[in-house]
């Protein structure tokens, strides 16, 4: 990281606590802007109290979080906007058709008009859906649902992607079709957690380990 430029993502001494268990507990953590970090460990080892942390959906229990220049949680309101997240649900409304649900994410973001049409016919178009745009989400299987997902994630053209299982549900095809949204090499930052190392390590700048003893530790 060249030392004038801040990281995407710091963290110093990181705690989130449940209870009396501590699901993250010390971690130390930079990101540069426009790299890929992966995230691995077993099931319960942190990795989407992570990922939740930095999309402002959790509140670090001790330590200091800064995220695109904010500091968590303070200025999570000045952050929101520039992140896309996509989780293990596809934050959808299943009632409404899979334009009206984009179109409600634009409006959200401020895109509106004939910006936030070119943009939905752009992303619908880009992951096979555009024919299937105006039925209801909740006739859409799994797989066109993490597609639909996945076009919200990036509608507003977020600089920092954080992906939490960006495969699931998909097949052969969508995966190929993920990759050209949200992929490395596209200018956004990525955090990805993965259970999938064999995928996703050959693209990542950066690897971190989570482990249930240990909570971290950091690998190139």
């Amino acid at each position: 990281m060249p030392p004038d430029q801040e990281p995407a993502i710091k963290l110093v001494g990181l705690r989130r606590v449940y209870g009396d268990r501590a699901a993250l507990d010390g971690l130390d953590l930079e990101v540069a802007k426009g790299s890929s970090l992966v995230v691995l460990g077993p099931n319960g080892a942190g990795k989407t109290t992570l990922i939740r942390i930095l999309a402002t959906l959790l509140r670090p229990t001790g330590g200091e979080v800064r995220v695109l220049d904010c500091k968590l949680p303070d200025e999570a309101w000045k952050l929101r906007g520039k992140i896309g997240y996509l989780g293990h649900e596809p934050l959808l409304y299943r009632d409404l058709t899979g334009r009206e649900n984009l179109r409600f994410h634009a409006k959200l973001h401020g895109i509106t008009g004939a910006r936030a049409e070119s943009r939905i016919e752009e992303l619908l178009t880009a992951v096979n859906l555009a024919h299937r745009g105006d039925e209801r989400t909740y006739e859409f299987s799994a797989g066109m649902r993490q597609r639909l997902a996945i076009c919200r994630c990036v509608l507003h053209q977020p600089e920092l992607l954080l992906l939490d299982e960006p495969d699931s549900n998909l097949d052969i095809e969508g995966r190929e079709i993920a990759r050209m949204l949200i992929g490395p090499g596209l200018g956004h930052t990525r955090v990805v957690v993965t259970h999938d190392p064999d995928r996703y390590l050959p693209e990542a700048d950066q690897v971190l380990r989570l482990t249930i003893d240990e909570k971290a530790a950091a690998v190139r």
